[in-house]
Parts: structure tokens; sequence; C-alpha cells
């Protein structure tokens, strides 16, 4: 039997987030939509997601105006953050550092930069050259540093192979 979505006896702020971004995936998509995934089939592709799984979690986003869907030029639904979607930027990045930092040896996987000083993003999310705060769009995600010689041969993989600027769209056109 699945576990139920919703914490009926809690009244809390956070347990109604989880009920919307706390299911096993859904981070994952909404970190992928930071990266400028758009298209199902690269979501897919790229987190090797069973397809009834991003279909529930995808609605869901939608449902809740975390994701707005829209018909891309190849005629199919494309997906991309909200405003409200990208105020879950801070929290990703807490999380994505606090993975850096316990279970990455402390160093992250994947630089992000500021675009307009070139500074790194450290982990309480403060540019350390300028001292900003830098939103979504005025960051840049690196390739990971990872000597890992499994690379994935998925559009997105490829595409984060080169530093591509957070919330432009990955993919291609049509």
């Amino acid at each position: 039997m699945a576990l139920p979505r919703e914490y009926l006896g809690e009244d809390c702020a956070l347990a109604r987030a989880l009920e919307i971004v706390g299911e096993r995936w859904t981070l994952l998509i909404v970190r992928d939509a930071f990266y400028g995934v758009r298209r199902f089939s690269d979501f897919r592709d790229h987190l090797g997601i069973p397809r009834a799984v991003l279909t529930d979690r995808l609605n869901l986003l939608v449902e809740h105006a975390i994701l707005e869907r829209s018909v891309g030029p190849s005629g199919r639904d494309e997906y991309a953050l909200t405003p409200k979607g990208q105020r879950l930027w801070p929290a990703m990045w807490s999380l994505m550092s606090w993975g850096n930092d316990f279970y990455q040896g402390g160093r992250p996987r994947r630089p992000f930069t500021h675009n307009g000083c070139g500074g790194l993003l450290g982990a309480e999310g403060v540019c350390a050259e300028c001292q900003a705060i830098p939103a979504p769009s005025e960051l840049t995600v690196h390739p990971s540093r990872s000597k890992s010689t499994r690379r994935k041969a998925d559009l997105v993989s490829q595409a984060l192979t080169q530093p591509h600027p957070l919330l432009a769209p990955i993919g291609e056109a049509g």
C-alpha cells in the first residue's frame, strides 16, 4: 500500500510543502527544471524515472503552479518553473550544499558561479566574490568535477558538460 501524500495530523507549513515537493523524484524534477529541462522526454531520459511517475509528478507540480505547461514549437508539452517554483531555489541550494558537505566530501560536484562577477556560490547561497545572493537567473552551473568514467548519453547530461545558465532551456528546438 502506498503511503498517503498528506500529513493530516500536522498543522505545519513544512508538512504542507512536503505534500507537494516531498515525494521521491519531485525535487530532482525541480532541479532539472532549474537546469533548463523543458520536455517530458528529457526529464525521463536524464532521470531514468518511470513514465507514469513522471506524469504524476509533473501534473502535481503544474496543479500547484510550481511548473507551467505550454505547447512547445514541436507541438508537444513543455514545462518551465513559475515564479512560485523559482522561490524553491534557496531550499534546493541548501539541500545541494548539505549533500556536498556530508555526502560528497565537502566539495561541490557541480560548481555554480554568479554571472555578474564570476564568483563561486558558497554553501549559504552567497557569492564568494561580491557577497550578493544571486537569483537563479543570475547563476551558471558548470560541469561536474566528478572523476567518474560513467557518463550518461542523454541530451541533458551532454548539455551539462559545458557551463549552462540556470533556467535557460536545454534541448533541441522543436
